[in-house]
């Protein structure tokens, strides 16, 4: 079996409904913002993709400011209704990049996250999931949720271990930028 290993050209960052409406129900929330933001940053300095999508804006509202100060002009917010992140705009999206490799941040890893992940593994995709930018409600559903995604391909990481695999080298060029984004990541 190959190993799974993380390269730039290959990925795309998926940002699952970090949504306001969410702040005051979601287990260490500002962890889960947080490191978001790095790693929208990240991919924003390694020049890798980034999609958002948001579960019924009009409800939930948008996706935190937090997050969308690092966005560009040119990335992709998609509204849903559907659980799964991977609808027909995600999908024609990641064929338009030609991306093989989502790494996923967001919410929540029982519901959304995890129905993003089956649909991608099935699709032929390699879900990367960002355990430390990642969070339920309910506690309790997250460890249960990472198994079944576990069970499906899905390969855990954490912020920091994902930005050092895509970096590969001390020098690399961006290395001291990606450096002061490590020094903000939240456990």
């Amino acid at each position: 079996m190959p190993i799974a290993r993380l390269r730039t050209a290959d990925c795309a960052l998926l940002v699952i409904d970090i949504q306001t409406k969410f702040a005051k129900h979601i287990a260490k929330w500002d962890c889960v913002v947080a490191n978001s933001a790095i790693l929208v940053q990240m991919a924003n300095t390694l020049e890798i993709p980034v999609i958002v999508t948001e579960q019924s804006p009009q409800s939930l509202g948008a996706t935190t400011p937090e997050i969308t100060q690092h966005l560009s002009k040119n990335t992709p917010v998609y509204t849903k209704t559907r659980f799964s992140a991977y609808t027909s705009d995600v999908a024609a999206q990641l064929r338009t990049l030609n991306r093989s490799q989502i790494l996923i941040c967001g919410i929540e890893a029982q519901v959304c996250v995890l129905q993003t992940v089956l649909d991608l593994a099935a699709h032929g995709r390699q879900p990367f999931l960002v355990t430390d930018a990642i969070s339920a409600t309910d506690a309790s559903q997250i460890a249960p949720a990472f198994r079944r995604m576990e069970h499906a391909n899905a390969m855990a990481t954490g912020t920091l271990s994902a930005m050092y695999e895509l970096l590969q080298d001390a020098t690399h060029p961006n290395f001291k930028v990606c450096l002061d984004l490590a020094k903000r990541i939240q456990i």
